[in-house]
This record gives structure tokens, sequence and C-alpha cells, in this order.
């Protein structure tokens, strides 16, 4: 299993850039962090970090209902230099970013209370070095705890290529990197696999104030070139790579050492392009709408867990689905609530009961009951969808005081028009599940359907690869209809970048990550892409004066790339 696999350590620089699978030339900016850590701090760097962001192909918001999810990471990415540094403050950190003028230099140090870790974290602005101390936290608190021994007082340089509040998960991939900054620094890496640093990046990016469902770190730490990861988190994390029709033309190194270089770390790659195949790629398109889960948290992504939870709730008493039966009051999700539909008993880190089939049909048939979530005065051709608190409360089952304790003692939300929509998030929440295993099941038939239909027929293989990319692509439009209209994740430039996406001859186009602003992507012909890009150029507003690496940074095309790694100089 994926999640099992050690984190990846390379001591030659070749190695590490032929597993991104990647089409871009990333030794100018590996050797520019190098060159200026140690023009900064006085030494080289002992180790480079790397975690990429990610697009999320289908399964939006549905990660912390605990249901199946398609990601991919991509090949931008955040890189950490490193290195010990002596200091008589334990644990202390310099951390800078070549970001300089917006993200300025940090010094802080962690500080051992009753056995006990802390860090300052201000969870009310947004301050880079946060996601730095993020990382660290978990790290401190899971080797250090009991101060018999010490951590590393360190040196940090910070440069990353995915933008920020863009969708593609920068948060994250930056938590990820923090917290390999700190294992490498400290020779814990050997401890740590891949899962257990995926829960480990998933609890510290709480500390930021984001309750995530761990989607955006396990694909930053576990994805494969050329693969979507179909990953579950119930009953244990789960990982499987999925392969994508994505044509031919992955490029291959042809030499990866520049022999006129004396220093053994600097590496130009040389790239050979194959002629563009028949299969797709995705585009990722930013909006240029910010979007950061930290700053609209309360009236956004966490009040949207909140209502899943209550629907799920909600919707086993209304089922007459076993709940609470320990005395203890349930903080159910939605995929659990499945389990119980199908009368199977399940337990968290027990092993998987329900097969995909079981969980397709339970997705179909509880899709139709999330109308009996509507409120109780509810007659056809009401507008409004909602509850208020007071109903949300009388139709849970619990006194106001249980309610409090079990779904807001620990998070701060408001529903902007004192609605909460538990009928709009349930529903989306199971089509959104089903559409993923319909993708899934989508491109792993293609896979096993094409060499025995086609035989060499490159035409037929032609035919068979566009179906199917038609099917993704629907799936892609439905998804960003489900966002849009039932769990109100998108916004008025989402909804236009991917209608002009799909005008532009997207086969499906959807906004990912968390909404409410950032990228979408789109399923495009891979002979197509420039002029897809340059559809987009013309037709979106924002985009039409940008030009050259401008617009490269907010429209690109990507493929898979492979998950977070370390690289250790020798």
């Amino acid at each position: 299993m994926a999640a099992s696999l050690p984190i990846p350590v390379f001591t030659k620089l070749n190695e590490a850039y032929a597993s991104l699978g990647s089409a871009v030339d990333h030794a100018p900016r590996w050797d520019n962090l190098a060159t200026e850590f140690e023009a900064r701090f006085g030494k080289k760097p002992a180790f480079i970090a790397r975690a990429p962001g990610r697009v999320n192909l289908i399964g939006e918001h549905i990660d912390y209902a605990l249901f199946g999810v398609l990601p991919a990471a991509v090949e931008r990415d955040i890189l950490i230099a490193c290195a010990p540094r002596s200091s008589t403050e334990q644990g202390a950190v310099r951390a800078e970013n070549l970001a300089g003028s917006k993200y300025p230099p940090k010094h802080f140090a962690p500080s051992l209370k009753d056995s006990e870790w802390y860090l300052d974290i201000d969870k009310t602005q947004l301050n880079w070095e946060s996601y730095v101390k993020a990382g660290y936290y978990g790290v401190l608190n899971t080797f250090f705890a009991h101060g018999s021994e010490q951590p590393a007082p360190v040196d940090i340089l910070v440069t990353g290529s995915v933008p920020a509040g863009s969708g593609l998960s920068s948060s994250a991939a930056m938590v990820v990197a923090s917290t390999l900054t700190f294992l490498a620094v400290n020779n814990k890496l050997g401890e740590v696999n891949k899962g257990r640093l995926v829960e480990l990046a998933m609890e510290n990016e709480k500390r930021v104030g984001v309750n995530s469902g761990g989607m955006d770190q396990a694909a930053s730490v576990i994805s494969l070139p050329n693969s979507a990861l179909y990953i579950t988190f119930f009953p244990t994390l789960y990982a499987e790579p999925i392969p994508l029709p994505s044509g031919s033309s992955v490029p291959s190194l042809v030499s990866s050492t520049a022999p006129q270089s004396a220093d053994p770390h600097k590496v130009s790659l040389v790239l050979e392009v194959p002629k563009a195949g028949a299969g797709g790629v995705f585009v990722c398109a930013n909006s240029l709408v910010v979007s950061d889960k930290v700053v609209g948290a309360k009236t956004q992504y966490n009040l949207r867990v909140v209502e899943t939870l209550v629907a799920a709730r909600v919707l086993s008493r209304v089922l007459n689905l076993p709940l609470d039966q320990d005395g203890s009051r349930e903080k159910l999700t939605l995929r659990e609530v499945v389990g119980r539909y199908l009368g199977v008993k399940e337990t968290k880190g027990g092993e998987a009961s329900v097969s995909t089939e079981q969980l397709y049909k339970a997705l179909s048939e509880l899709g139709a009951q999330t109308s009996k979530l509507k409120p109780r005065s509810w007659k056809e051709g009401d507008e409004e969808l909602g509850v208020t608190m007071e109903e949300m409360v009388e139709v849970s089952g619990l006194s106001k005081e249980e309610f409090y304790q079990t779904y807001l003692s620990w998070v701060d939300v408001e529903a902007p028009n004192g609605r909460f929509q538990l009928y709009k998030r349930a529903a989306h929440v199971f089509s959104e599940a089903l559409r993923v295993l319909q993708f899934r099941q989508a491109c792993v038939q293609a896979k096993e359907s094409l060499p025995s239909a086609t035989k060499g027929d490159a035409a037929a293989e032609e035919k068979t690869t566009k179906a199917t990319l038609e099917i993704l692509g629907a799936l892609m439009n439905e998804s960003q209809q489900s966002c849009s209209k039932l769990f109100e994740c998108s916004c008025p430039e989402l909804d236009q970048l991917t209608t002009l996406c799909r005008e532009a001859g997207a086969y499906g186009s959807r906004l990912t990550g968390a909404g409410w602003g950032g990228c979408t992507v789109s399923l495009v012909a891979e002979s197509e892409v420039d002029t897809f890009i340059a559809k987009i150029k013309a037709s979106y507003p924002p985009y039409k004066d940008l030009e050259g690496e401008k617009l490269k940074e907010v429209i690109f095309a990507t493929k898979p790339s492979s998950g977070a790694f370390v690289y250790k100089f020798e």
C-alpha cells in the first residue's frame, strides 16, 4: 500500500528530478535556493524538502465526510532548504523566504510546558510563518514531548511556485514541506512513513485554524507520476494509483548532469518531449479571486464541516439507524451513515467492510433520502431549504447544551443568513462521492480495455480514449454544478471561468480546492492545449492584459507529479 512506503530521500538530484515526471526545468530554482541559503546563513543547506501542490480532479468537500477523492499532485511545489545551526536557544528557528518583500524574515522558538511544546500561532491573521510553525508543532510533540531530547536549532529558507489562495493547496504543501524539514533536520525521517506523514500534516494544519479532511496532505505526500490517487479515509487511510487517459507525451530525461559544472549538486535537465497524443491533459486556470480557508473559515469551510456532520446525525435519526448506543453523543460522518445504512459494523482503524459495489448502491439510495433533511414546513416550490439553529437542534435529538458541546464547542461558525443547509450539503456529498466512483471506474475500464480492444489500431485507440475523456468531462461538469448550487462553494468568477473553459473546447471544467475563489481545472485534448489557453486569455477579462510569465503563472497545463520527498546534501 502506498501509504506504508517510506519517505523518499535522494542524494542525487538527477534521481529526484526524474521522479517528478515533469516537463518543467526545475534545476534553476533548486540551484538558486541552495546558493541563496549559503549567502544568507554562511553554510550550505543540509536538506531541501519538497512538497507539491495538488489539483483535485473530482471529489470536492467530501474528504472530511470520509468519502474517497481523486486528486493528483501538480508540478508546482514548495521547497524548503534547511540546516541545523549552533545556538543555545533550543529548537529556535530563523526563517526566511525568497519572496522577502511579501514574507519578511521571522525568528521564533518553542517553549516546553508540562511535557508539551508550544508555539505562538495567531489564527486571526494570515502570516506565512504560521504554516512553518504548524509543521514544527507535530514534530515537537511527537518526538520531543517529554524533554528528554532537545530539538535542533535550525535555519530555513523557503520558496514556492504554488500560487497562494489558488485552490491548488499551497497551505497543505507548505505544512507538509515544513513537517518534512523538521523531521529531516532532527534525524527523524526514518521513523515516519508516508501515511504517518499525512496524519501529522493533517493535525499540523489544524493549528492554523483549518479542519482539513486529509485529501490535500495525502495528495501532496503519496502521489505518483502520471496517475491520480483514489484516496479513502475510512476505516483506514488507503491510496490507490489510478492511471489517467493522458496520452503519450510524457517528457523523458535524456541527460541529467551538466558535465561542465564543477558542483555535483548543480543539474541541467534536457527533456525530450514526444509529439502530443490523443489523450487529455489538465489545465489549471486561476480565477484571480484569492480564497484562503483560514480567513473565510467561519462562514465557509468550517461551517460546511459542521453542516455535513449535523446532516449525518439528523439523517441517521430520520432513517432509524443506530446512534449514540453507548450513551455518548456521536459526531457521525456521512460515510459512517453509509455503513450503518448497509448494516455493516465498521470501526475507525479496522478492516474495510464495504465493497465498491455496496458503496455505489448505497450512495444512489441515500441521495434520494436527503430530501428528508429539508425544513418540516417545506412545500414544493419553496426556495428556502435551510433550517434555523433552533430547528437544527430540535431535529438532532440533542439538548441545546449537548448540541453545542458536540458540534460547536470546538469550532467557530456562522450561517450568513441564519439558515443551516443540511439538505443541500448532504445532497452534494452523496452525489459527489458517487461521481468519484464513476470517474475512477471510467479510468480503470479504459486502461483495461485499450490493449485488447484496439490491438495496435491507432484510430480505435483514439476513439476509445476520446469516449473516456467525454465521460470524465461530463462528470466534472456535474461536479461544478453541484459545488455551485448545492454546496455553494463557487463564486461568480469561477462559474464564469468554467463556462468559458467549456466553450473553449474543454471536455469538462470545475473548480478545484476549497472554492470561493482560486483555481479551476479543465480536461483538455492534448493537441488543443495552446489553442485552449489562447481562447481563455481572450475571453476571461482578468487575463486580457497578461503576457509571458505573468500569463503562465495563472493558466498552465500540468500532468500528475510525484509526491513529497527530501534531498540530502552529502
